[in-house]
């Protein structure tokens, strides 16, 4: 870790909650805002898939219940 990402690191957990959770959605953003343009498009093209598989009755839905379950089985 650099020593201004560890001075940072430090400054921000004495940050209540709700500002550590302002600064990590902003930071969050910021590299949204980086993400390629060709790795962007991918991903919306994916999205748009997904949902007409929904739309169409295709996609085989799991309800959050089943899924946190079965992760919670794995990490025990």
């Amino acid at each position: 870790m650099s020593a201004l990402l560890d001075e940072l690191s430090k400054k921000a957990q004495t940050l209540t909650v709700q500002e550590r959770a302002q600064l990590a959605q902003e930071l969050l953003e910021s590299v949204e805002r980086e993400v390629a343009p060709e790795v962007r498009a991918a991903w919306d093209a994916e999205i748009a898939e997904r949902i007409a598989k929904y739309e169409r009755g295709e996609a085989k839905l799991i309800p959050a219940e089943e899924v946190f379950a079965a992760a919670r089985r794995l990490t025990q």
